[in-house]
């Protein structure tokens, strides 16, 4: 399983404005990005139907990178009703993951 790509076209529209999405921005030749990307899929594998969970290759869409303040790769950010609520920078464990999706999450 992969997770879906954003793009700046399809991003406002994939950002749910009831409910929570989580957002990777990364790139394919960034190893943290690589190992991130496992628990990601495992999470949206757990949280099916609770929660969105997509990736925007900052290469890509600079823009999406340069409007969100991505200075370091990869970085999570938990949007909460369609609102950017927190934003997690370099790899954490899983259990970090969990822990920023709970609080939005029941």
């Amino acid at each position: 399983m992969s997770l879906p790509r954003l793009e700046s076209s399809s991003f406002q529209s994939a950002i749910k404005p009831n409910g929570v999405t989580l957002v990777e921005f990364g790139a394919t030749w960034c190893p943290p990005c690589k190992v991130l990307l496992p628990i990601l899929e495992e999470l949206s594998h757990e949280e099916a139907g609770r929660l969105d969970i997509y990736q925007v290759d900052c290469d890509e869409s600079p823009e999406l990178a340069a409007q969100f303040g991505i200075m370091s790769m990869p970085t999570v950010i938990v949007f909460h009703n369609g609102e950017p609520t927190d934003k997690l920078i370099g790899l954490r464990p899983k259990s970090v993951y969990q822990a920023a999706l709970g609080r939005y999450v029941s």
